[in-house]
């Protein structure tokens, strides 16, 4: 009887765990950005996270404010090199030393897990992701972090041309190749900006609000041997399908009782991806487009629950970043840009989600 009550006990504090407003996945991180001037303090912020059990978060500069609430929380920290910073580092392997120096190994108790060296950068800028991406993977070896530190760069879907159907997908831009070959001999992933709704708002004429929000009621179409039911999955395997092209092929590897397992050389992260609340009609876009809350509910929650079994190319876990964790009322470009939050700036939610 007492060990049965004991089970009810520990039972109904689970339970109730489980309906938490946001609940812990391993694959879901959520991005915080600070182009606002009404959000919390990043105390505030980090105690949200940690009341939520997101365990993942991105930040888009070095914060010192961000790097005293984070010590010692055990939150995995995603941190950008700003892109103004990268002509600098890409030409001065000492600039970089002190830039990991001050940004990173004088952070005790911080978890740092990713470095993403420069945002969605194209044209001559994209020139400087390389060279600065390798002077800070040299210089977290040599502080003998690289080992626990991985260094990628974040770039935008629009890298990726003939994204239909997903086996024809290939990198538009030249920069691509060098730095995935970088990523390849370093095991170091890639991150891409995944963001349907985008896609859906421009092409409304092909692509339907089902399929971008995850509720069609079944495949869409087959390329070869997969069924694709929403669009998330076929950017990315899109994505996939660059990188094979690109020479990031899966190889097969010999594990352990001579049994063969794909082993694939360079890993992908969905870096950020997202639905808007509100914000009317993004560039290119003719018609009112669903940037409503109830559709960034449905979209974002369904994110969640998918991202944990990959995509029908690659299976198994998608590391995923939600954005964004507030609507940011300072952001500049189309006004859709600035309501893709999560949360009030009194920290309540602007919609429940669950992340069980």
């Amino acid at each position: 009887m007492g060990k049965g009550n004991a089970f009810s006990l520990a039972a109904l504090a689970f339970f109730g765990l489980l309906a938490a407003n946001l609940i812990r996945v391993k694959s879901i991180g959520v991005c915080y950005g600070m182009i606002g001037d009404n959000l919390p303090s990043p105390s505030d912020v980090v105690r949200l996270y940690q009341s939520n059990g997101i365990r993942a978060m991105r930040i888009y500069f070095p914060d010192q404010a961000t790097f005293d609430a984070l010590k010692g929380t055990g939150i995995d920290l995603m941190m950008d090199v700003p892109n103004d910073v990268l002509p600098s580092l890409a030409n001065d392997a000492s600039a970089a030393a002190n830039w990991v120096q001050n940004n990173i190994l004088a952070h005790d108790g911080v978890s740092f897990k990713y470095i993403v060296v420069g945002n969605e950068l194209f044209g001559d800028a994209a020139n400087n992701i390389l060279p600065a991406m390798s002077k800070i993977w040299d210089a977290l070896c040599s502080a003998g972090r690289c080992n626990q530190i991985q260094v990628s760069t974040a770039v935008s879907f629009a890298v990726v041309k003939n994204s239909y159907p997903p086996s024809k997908g290939e990198f538009s831009e030249s920069f691509m190749f060098p730095i995935v070959n970088f990523l390849k001999n370093t095991r170091n992933p890639l991150m891409v900006s995944i963001y349907p709704y985008f896609s859906y708002a421009q092409n409304q004429a092909q692509i339907s609000l089902d399929y971008a929000l995850f509720t069609s009621s079944g495949p869409q179409f087959s390329d070869g041997p997969y069924q694709y039911q929403n669009l998330f999955d076929a950017m990315v395997d899109s994505v996939y399908s660059a990188l094979e092209k690109a020479g990031a092929n899966p190889a097969l590897e010999k594990k352990a009782g001579g049994n063969l397992a794909v082993d694939y050389s360079v890993s992908l992260i969905a870096v950020e991806s997202g639905w808007p609340g509100s914000g009317g009609n993004p560039v290119g876009a003719s018609l009112a487009v669903g940037a409503t809350l109830s559709n960034a509910q449905t979209y974002n929650q369904n994110l969640i629950n998918h991202v944990r079994n990959g995509t029908p190319k690659r299976p198994g876990n998608l590391e995923t970043y939600i954005f964004a964790m507030f609507n940011e009322n300072k952001k500049e470009g189309d006004e859709v840009e600035r309501h893709f939050g999560l949360f009030n700036p009194n920290l309540s939610p602007i919609y429940p989600l669950n992340f069980n």
